[in-house]
């Protein structure tokens, strides 16, 4: 299910690429049904479209689920988001200065992940202090993957 097999992304020369949503969402929950965390199942699955082994985007994401690591902060799939928001569009250690570009896409996704599920912690969404949930992780791993797909389109049409 990545962009190599042509599984999940389409790509033709001079033309953007194409998302297959269902198979990247399938690949995803795969990988959560395997026991990684909601930000290793964004980032792993979009890690091809951002120059990044899936390795290293499981490491480098690891601490970040189940709310970084106590189910009290921000929710890993959204976190993932801003990961992939970073990769994406950052110019890189010698040019550190797309920082506010790349606070701006973190900010959206923050803003349109809260609108669609109620919250981004994820203690309120798994309602770990009691209560209803407001939604399963692997619906937020799906809303998180979108939101980042929507921003890779976004940029893609748009470089910013």
């Amino acid at each position: 299910m990545t962009p190599e097999s042509n599984a999940a992304c389409t790509c033709q020369a001079d033309a953007l690429p194409v998302f297959d949503r269902e198979a990247l969402a399938e690949h995803a929950l795969k990988l959560h049904a395997r026991n990684f965390n909601c930000a290793q199942c964004v980032t792993c699955t979009l890690a091809p479209f951002v120059r990044i082994d899936a390795d290293t985007a499981f490491r480098a994401t690891e601490g970040l689920g189940g709310g970084f690591g106590g189910f009290t902060e921000t929710c890993g799939a959204i976190a993932g988001g801003a990961v992939v928001a970073g990769l994406a569009r950052s110019n890189g250690y010698d040019d550190p200065t797309s920082k506010q570009g790349t606070y701006a896409l973190s900010k959206q996704l923050v803003d349109r992940f809260r609108e669609r599920i109620g919250s981004t912690l994820c203690k309120e969404i798994k309602a770990a202090d009691g209560g209803e949930p407001l939604c399963a992780c692997d619906e937020c791993i799906v809303e998180g993957l979108n939101l980042a797909i929507d921003m890779l389109e976004d940029l893609e049409r748009n470089p910013r």
